[in-house]
């Protein structure tokens, strides 16, 4: 690397020349007056050596260079002194107020929902735990990228808008403005070296020569070296890139995959180096290769190493700059200077609209360190915040339109920076009267889409690109940001712009105005449904904004009627198109309408209305502020045509009517896709809602009559209330009906829905309110359930919190489930049955409830309307529409056909609709009656109500029709509505009368009035009391006929019956109970002579397949349990333990006592025929054969199906062996107890086995224990000896349950050891007794966790399985050789008897004693074995063997517990002096002494008779349990209860063991001694006692889920915190945590991946393998979810446990609530653990939501 341009001492070494060289070269800059040309010169120099080998960069080596050469001598020049020192001083002394925080993917940002402005103001994770806004109501979120911390910001936040840590004085500088002010020789340096570092970093951004640099940076001759450059897009996928660069360099994989990561990264890389045409080649394969019919090909350059080079300086001199800007406010202010100046006289636009310009063709590396740059200067410095703002609005149009046709996502656009100023309101409304910014955002987004625009100027969006239409999207959401603040103080320039904008903005809606109108389809159903998602999309995006421009319209009285006017000219130039047409005349009642014909039915209709719906707004706001008295200045009477403003929302609601009505059903989904988003939630505040208060403008100036004909012409129901016969045709007849019930619904709207502030003097509260009441009639509804159903405003709020304790109680979840508010019951009278906002099923369901709870209460079941608010005085003319002409021609006639019976002219519906409006007219009347007296009020319902319809003899009025309907049969449920219209007649008829005379008579006809309505009441009471006592007679008589037969037809099918009882298996628990009750007789042990019978009863089973019973015998077929085996991990002690994946080379006799991972069998506790199940199984595997491509959920190639019945997931299936009940003789007992003591049984063995051992050795050398000539000596024993204590015949097994033990054995050892089956494999049988001591392990484990009783409180499930099990481990032995069976029994005899060593014996603290238990026990039977006959010990041999082998086993425990746990110095001083206190003395003494003094003599015999006592207690309990169900001998009552003291008791007397377990040594001492000397000289032992290894204490401890902390965001900050082990770049990586261990692990990320046998796993995976033996639960921090995953191929997400105030959980953090950890959950998240059912839970979780889309667990 040449050094000095005078051609100073080179050196090799980057470093050699450092102390002196770069202060020299710092004064020779100064030295040289022109700073730009030297700097040049020196890059020019140094750049191209540094950037040499892009190919394969050497990063490290590369910084190291570019700081010796070009940044320490740049600083050393710039600060006069050394700038570690200098930038340490700036540190120190102070820093800005502004956090300025850019936030990447994936972070976490807060949001306060009482204090943020609006909901764009955020705090990184550190401001918001140092501020006021924890204690507040705060929202979290994921950020996308790209934002910024607004702490410090005083424009964001209403309250606490600094954190602690920003706080000025906060971090030691006295007061805020004292950051460090720079002196004046710094400043002028850095005007003399920014421009230059500035100008060289735009002019190389932006160069657009490939091969050339600009002159002043080309110094030495040029070199034919290029690279072939990559360049990222959001089009091609990784893997599409990874083949493209495959096949055109023809690289490996693994290089290929590196490329594509860095090109993702960075933006650009270079995959080729070489001269110009070999990387001119590449470039044209590359493009070759990735172009394809639907894609174009990669953007693929060859650029001059030199170019690169330069290209790659300028971006780590941006990031110097960036890191620059940090230190000090002056140094921003430079820059921002410099960016911003513009050259004198030149048109060409400043540096920073330069880069801002260019943004759109710079790669995402690039954009990143200029979008930081901008966010570290501009941004951080309000002043040039809005310089830069001026500048981004005066290039708007250019940016956002590179922005639409660039393909990278808006996080790297600088169009993404639009929200850090629109929404700052100051700069919003300098933006607003300065540069115009409404109307050019709106002039932009015209200016997008001129290819959607028809030949009418109206969008057509058919045919449309979604990827365009997103990104228009952002142009509508600067828009929102603009308007998001309302401002306080209208000037006249603000107002004139801020009209400019509005009346750009109906621009766009003119063109929205009637577009994509559709016609009805007649005869043919239309071919392809039209695009419909655009339009609705845009009017989604757009109803926020509508409403915000009606907000600012209403804050100015001047303003508004302006605006009004503005917008009644865009619709009036909209309506004009239909005038040609001659008018059409129509009759009824003596009114005539003269109108336009048109048919909904058959002309043209749009449902898109912005224009007239925006009319409504901001009319309904002229009405609510009262400026609506001076509308006459603005528009003029004659102008104003309302009949033309209520047209087209009249036909929209036509137009749906005859939907319902399936009129346009051959139109295909695509309209009712439109309909429903018109009424739904998020569009109907500006759609719908809109159209119901346009019609109520029209009724309010019309004349009703005519409003009433329009609508009836409308509807195209004017035939339908003439005396016209309909026709006959059933279809016509129906679509009739439903068009009369739609139309009468929009009539009970249109008067009766007065909740929008306006329309009637109520509040938006009031508004919510009655939302909520009518959400909650329906069903008592979680919080964010009535979210979703309220319509939220421009800050995302719905107001909900604020209301919702008035109207509701909030009622808390359980276990699963969510909290639900429920209705307080004094709202309930606010409930109205025909509320406008309900869908026909929230209708009928609302009304169902209300009437059943009304029933519940015994009242009568009328659902009259409650009394609607006045309508302000705009609408008050409204409700004229209720007593005119026409109204009650439309209600006299529908009661009509009703009364006459034309059942086919009306419905139910429509009576009710009928009956409402009637209603409505009463309480109207009756309200206005109340108010006023009755002379001046003219709303005159009583009297047209009941005056004569017509002057003919046949004439009736509404009252006589409301007599006549009590007594039509089909309208019984409408009884009780017509007897309360007819009281309120009653009522307003003596109002009526009664008003006239004084007060004093009025209020006593007011109360002779209601005495007149109770009598009826009463009497009326009386009728349904009458009606109530029949119909419960009738049902008694009912359920007594219905009793009667069933007794009848259990008796004739008593078997089946008796059946159901069985089938569960319950009759175990039934046996259970029957056996305690008679339990008085006989003794409760289960080993040794005194051992209590078997209580053995004959077991009936049916399957669940073919519902045949069957009883349990050796010699029947067999029946069958469904079963899962799985590996387990569940009690481990030690999670480090590195786990074997394959158990080829698995010796798994011995268990080690850290329980590192067993093998788990469980069983849902289904039974079915052998045979039956092997039918099914093969069913389903043809079945499965035959569905290829349907994804299946489990495995059928390892074994798995679903059980038949209750869908678990299950691997095999266990034979259920009958238990064989044995009696002992107690006299025959007695005898043996003479003979046979411990030593003389232990003798008798050894003779055994070593007759065997010479037996076998003459046919083949074996592994021979090494017998001590003491226990050869006695030879009078014989080999045969064993016998004489009684045999009997081996237990005979049927072909069925040999053939069945095989199978599950061979599944326990394939999948606990993960290898192949093999049938005739040795170490079957170990596996076997091994699954069955782990299984008691962890259900003993479990019921201590859940504080349950030993005995009694299994499961159903659990007890038939255990049963199943351990009766099928001792059956077991009989299907494999004996003598197997006998050398596995050899060497776990090898660890008990004393003068007794097999060669690889482990040592005493190696063995779980548990497992020896269970094998020797069930092996034992394997020394009777005789060649010529088949024998195995009769009851008294086995009580013996088993009583001595459990005594060896409890004895050898004691010693583990003693000389691992016991050898702790005593912390409380207890001088206990007790009996077993004592005998654990005298032992300690004699371990002592064998271990030569290793075990301290000093520990109190308390303390080790405590921690025996303790640490023993999980092994007695796990045995008492394998010997009840081996044995089948009932346990002690104390047992079924949960006590400590009792327990222990039971279980020694139980076990046949003296509660000071000391004593079983000196009992036995003699044989004993020996052993005891043999397990102490154990060199572990001794190194244990030493301290130099480490062995397992006991009681193990019990395990449970890591602890989790109570907050939420705590999780949050620790993800926040957390670097991926394997990757050096910043970028976010998607935590999760590990609930088994608390392991953070980076998910679904190349960088931790794992090859595991050659597989690709994802972290989770791999480390589920070692964790949980595959089978593992995450917490996926950053989405709030868990994950279960088993394997390599299944997994599911699950709730997770972190609940918010309202009780649920937020998976994504979508909503944002502040999140707590629920107990419960967790807790119920470690028994699906502990109970072995991730896997059940997946296989259901897997079954219930079948994705079509396999997600790829293994990659996790």
């Amino acid at each position: 690397m040449a050094d000095g341009a005078d051609g100073g001492p080179r050196a090799g070494a980057a470093g050699g020349w450092l102390p002196v060289q770069p202060q020299e070269r710092a004064m020779w800059y100064d030295e040289r007056f022109n700073f730009q040309a030297t700097f040049l010169q020196c890059l020019a120099k140094h750049v191209p050596n540094i950037y040499s080998a892009e190919m394969d960069p050497l990063l490290e080596k590369q910084e190291e260079m570019v700081q010796a050469a070009i940044l320490y001598p740049l600083e050393c020049y710039l600060f006069g002194e050394d700038p570690d020192i200098f930038l340490e001083k700036l540190q120190q002394s102070g820093t800005s107020q502004l956090c300025g925080k850019v936030f990447k993917g994936g972070e976490t940002t807060y949001s306060c929902r009482d204090c943020a402005v609006d909901p764009t103001c955020v705090l990184c994770m550190d401001c918001f735990q140092n501020s006021i806004h924890k204690n507040h109501r705060y929202k979290m979120h994921s950020s996308t990228g790209g934002g910024f911390c607004d702490c410090g910001d005083t424009e964001a936040w209403k309250a606490g808008p600094l954190c602690t840590k920003h706080e000025p004085g906060a971090s030691g500088s006295p007061k805020e403005n004292s950051e460090c002010q720079l002196n004046e020789e710094i400043m002028e340096h850095s005007r003399r070296v920014f421009p230059s570092v500035i100008k060289y970093i735009v002019d190389m951004l932006i160069w657009e020569e490939e091969k050339e640099l600009p002159p002043e940076l080309t110094v030495r001759e040029k070199v034919d070296s290029y690279y072939c450059v990559l360049f990222n897009d959001e089009h091609h996928s990784y893997d599409h890139v990874i083949y493209s660069l495959q096949r055109a360099l023809g690289c490996e994989l693994g290089e290929a995959q590196l490329h594509t990561t860095a090109i993702d990264k960075e933006g650009r890389r270079a995959v080729k180096a070489g001269h110009y045409a070999s990387c001119q080649e590449a470039k044209e394969e590359i493009k070759r290769h990735s172009e394809n019919v639907s894609q174009r090909p990669l953007h693929v350059e060859v650029l001059h190493a030199d170019v690169m080079a330069h290209q790659k300086f300028a971006l780590r001199l941006g990031s110097w700059l960036n890191k620059l800007m940090s230190y000090s406010s002056d140094f921003r202010q430079i820059f921002c200077q410099i960016c911003l100046k513009e050259e004198a006289g030149s048109e060409k636009p400043c540096f920073i609209s330069k880069l801002m310009l260019w943004d759109a063709k710079l790669h995402k590396g690039a954009r990143k360190v200029l979008h930081e740059l901008i966010f570290s200067s501009f941004f951080m410095e309000m002043e040039y915040k809005k310089h830069f703002a001026v500048e981004f609005v005066k290039y708007y149009k250019a940016l956002q339109k590179e922005y639409i046709s660039d393909d990278h996502d808006r996080v790297l656009s600088v169009t993404a920076l639009s929200v850090q100023m629109f929404t700052v309101p100051t700069l919003a409304r300098h933006l607003i009267e300065e540069q115009n910014v409404i109307t050019t955002i709106t002039e932009t987004l015209l200016e997008v889409l001129p290819e959607y625009l028809d030949k009418n100027d109206k969008f057509n969006f058919q045919g449309y690109s979604q990827d365009k239409l997103n990104r228009v999207y952002a142009v509508i959401y600067d828009l929102r940001y603009v308007l998001v603040s309302k401002p306080t103080l209208w000037t006249d320039r603000l107002r004139e712009r801020f009209l400019e904008g509005f009346i750009s903005f109906l621009r766009i809606l003119t063109c929205m105005q009637g577009m994509e109108e559709i016609k009805r389809q007649i005869g043919q159903h239309i071919e392809v449904d039209p695009d419909w998602e655009a339009a609705i999309a845009i009017q989604m995006q757009l109803k926020n904004i509508l409403l915000m421009f009606q907000e600012w319209c209403a804050c100015d009285e001047e303003l508004l009627l302006k605006a009004y006017s503005e917008c009644h000219k865009a619709v009036m130039r909209c309506s004009t198109n239909g005038r040609s047409r001659e008018k059409t005349v129509f009759h009824l009642c003596g009114h005539t309408l003269e109108s336009r014909p048109y048919r909904v039915s058959a002309d043209p209709v749009s449902i898109h209305l912005p224009l007239s719906r925006t009319l409504a707004g901001l009319h309904v706001r002229l009405s609510k502020t009262g400026t609506i008295s001076r509308l006459h200045e603005f528009v003029s009477p004659e102008e104003f045509q309302v009949e033309l403003l209520v047209e087209y929302p009249l036909r929209c609601l036509v137009l749906v009517a005859q939907v319902s009505a399936e009129m346009w059903r051959r139109n295909g989904l695509s309209l009712i896709s439109q309909v429903f988003y018109y009424q739904d939630v998020k569009c109907r505040e500006e759609m719908y809602d809109k159209d119901i208060i346009m019609l109520q403008i029209g009724a309010s100036l019309m004349d009703p009559n005519q409003f009433l004909l329009l609508i009836l012409q409308r509807y195209e129901l004017a035939d339908a209330f003439k005396k016209i016969k309909p026709t006959k045709d059933q279809d016509l007849i129906k679509q009739c009906n439903v068009l009369i019930e739609e139309m009468l619904q929009i009539l009970i709207y249109v008067v009766g829905e007065r909740y929008v502030p306006g329309v009637s003097n109520v509040t938006k509260e009031d508004v919510i309110m009655r939302e909520i009441i009518h959400l909650l009639c329906i069903e008592p509804m979680a919080h964010s359930a009535i979210t979703k159903s309220l319509p939220e405003n421009e800050n995302n709020e719905t107001g909900l919190e604020k209301v919702i304790d008035k109207v509701a109680t909030f009622k808390k979840p359980g276990v699963s489930g969510h909290g639900v508010y429920e209705l307080k019951d004094e709202c309930l009278k606010e409930f109205n049955m025909f509320f406008y906002h309900y869908t026909k099923t929230q209708h009928s369901k609302a009304e169902h409830t209300q009437k059943k709870r009304r029933k519940q209460e015994n009242r009568d079941e009328a659902l009259p309307p409650p009394p609607p608010p006045d309508f302000c005085p705009a609408f008050s003319n409204v409700v004229r529409i209720l007593n005119c002409d026409v109204m009650m021609h439309i209600l006299r006639t529908v009661l009509q056909r009703a009364v006459e019976l034309e059942t086919h002219l009306w419905t139910e519906a429509m009576i009710q609709m009928v009956l409402h409006l009637l209603s409505l007219g009463l309480l109207e009347e009756k309200q206005q009656l109340q108010k006023s007296p009755e002379e001046e009020v003219t709303f005159d319902f009583y009297h047209k109500a009941t005056r004569m319809g017509s002057s003919a003899l046949n004439a009736v009025n509404v009252l006589m029709l409301l007599e006549k309907l009590k007594r039509v049969p089909q309208l019984e449920a409408q009884k009780d509505t017509v007897n309360w219209i007819l009281q309120m007649f009653e009522t307003v008829k003596r109002m009526r009368e009664k008003s006239s005379v004084t007060t004093v008579v009025a209020a006593t006809s007011g109360s002779e009035a209601t005495k007149g309505d109770e009598s009826t009441q009463d009497k009326e009471k009386a009728e349904r009391k009458r009606k109530a006592e029949a119909a419960r007679l009738h049902r008694q008589k009912i359920m007594a006929q219905m009793s009667a037969l069933q007794r009848n037809f259990i008796e004739t099918h008593k078997l089946l019956y008796e059946n159901t009882l069985e089938a569960q298996g319950k009759e175990d628990a039934i046996m259970e109970e029957e056996s305690m009750s008679s339990a008085i007789d006989y003794s409760r042990i289960a080993l040794g002579p005194k051992r209590g019978p078997s209580v053995a009863e004959k077991e009936v089973l049916t399957c669940i397949l073919c519902q045949e019973e069957q009883e349990v015998k050796l010699e029947s077929a067999a029946m069958v349990l469904s079963a899962c085996v799985q590996k387990s991990t569940a009690l481990t002690q030690n999670r480090s333990r590195i786990l074997e994946l394959s158990g080829d080379t698995l010796d798994p006799l011995f268990m080690h006592p850290d329980l590192p991972c067993g093998t788990h069998t469980g069983s849902c506790g289904h039974v079915m025929h052998a045979a039956c199940w092997q039918k099914y199984f093969e069913a389903m595997q043809l079945n499965f054969r035959q569905r290829l491509h349907v994804e299946q959920i489990f495995d059928l190639e390892n074994g798995e199906y679903l059980c038949p019945l209750c869908k678990s997931l299950c691997n095999t299936v266990i034979p259920i062996v009958p238990l064989q009940a044995q009696k002992i003789n107690s006299e025959d007992a007695e005898a043996v107890a003479q003979i046979l003591s411990l030593a003389r049984w232990m003798e008798i063995i050894i003779v055994r086995i070593s007759g065997y051992s010479v037996k076998n050795a003459k046919g083949e050398k074996q592994n021979l224990p090494a017998f001590t000539s003491k226990g050869m000596g006695n030879s009078a024993l014989e080999f045969h000896s064993i016998l004489s204590f009684g045999v009997q015949s081996s237990v005979k097994y049927s072909s069925s349950i040999k053939e069945m033990l095989i199978l599950f054995a061979t599944t326990i050892y394939r999948v606990g050891l993960k290898v192949a089956p093999n049938e005739a494999d040795y170490r079957i049988p170990m596996m076997t007794w091994s699954t069955c001591a782990f299984t008691i392990q962890c259900i003993e484990n479990l019921l201590e966790t859940e504080g349950k009783p030993l005995f009694g409180s299994l499961q159903n499930r659990q007890h038939s399985g255990l049963k199943a099990l351990v009766q099928f481990a001792a059956a077991q032995r009989t299907t494999s050789p004996q003598v197997l069976i006998q050398k596995h029994l050899i060497r776990l005899l090898g660890v008990l008897l004393p003068n007794f060593k097999v060669e690889d014996t482990p040592s005493l603290l190696e063995v779980d004693m548990f497992h020896i238990l269970v094998a020797v026990v069930l092996s034992f039977p394997s020394l009777y074995w005789e060649d010529a006959v088949d024998l195995q010990p009769s009851s008294i041999s086995s009580a013996y063997n088993h009583l001595y082998l459990f005594h060896l086993t409890t004895l050898a425990h004691i010693t583990q517990i003693v000389v691992s746990s016991a050898t702790e110095s005593p912390t409380a001083q207890s001088s206990d002096n007790s009996e077993e206190a004592r005998s654990a003395q005298s032992f300690c003494r004699e371990v002592c002494q064998y271990t030569s003094g290793c075990f301290s003599q000093d520990i109190p015999g308390w303390l080790v008779w405590d921690c025996v006592k303790k640490g023993i207690m999980p092994y007695l309990r796990c045995a008492a349990l394998f010997f009840h169900y081996l044995l089948g001998v009932s346990p002690p009552e104390e047992l079924l209860q949960v006590s400590e003291e009792g327990q222990f008791k039971a279980l020694c007397s139980y076990l046949s063991l003296p509660t000071n377990l000391f004593l079983l040594f000196q009992e036995y001492w003699d044989t004993v001694n020996p052993l005891l000397q043999r397990w102490c000289a154990d060199p572990l032992v001794l190194s244990c006692l030493k301290g130099k290894s480490i062995a397992v204490r006991y009681p193990r401890k019990r395990n449970s889920l890591i602890e989790l902390p109570e907050d939420y965001s705590c999780l949050l900050n620790q993800a926040s915190q957390f670097r991926c082990p394997r990757s050096s770049d910043d970028e976010q990586k998607h935590p999760v945590l590990c609930l088994f261990c608390g392991a953070m692990l980076c998910s679904q990320n190349t960088c931790c991946q794992e090859l595991v046998n050659g597989e690709e796993l994802g972290a989770c995976t791999s480390h589920a393998l070692q964790c949980g033996a595959g089978v593992c639960m995450f917490l996926k921090i950053r989405e709030c979810k868990v994950v279960l995953i088993e394997g390599k191929t299944r997994g599911c997400l699950y709730p997770a446990p972190y609940l918010d105030e309202y009780g649920e959980t937020d998976p994504g953090l979508k909503r944002g609530n502040p999140l707590h950890l629920c107990q419960e959950r967790y807790r119920k998240l470690h028994l699906l653990w502990q109970q072995h059912c991730i896997i059940e839970e997946i296989a259901r979780s897997q079954e219930t939501n079948q994705i079509f889309f396999g997600f790829n667990w293994q990659l996790l």
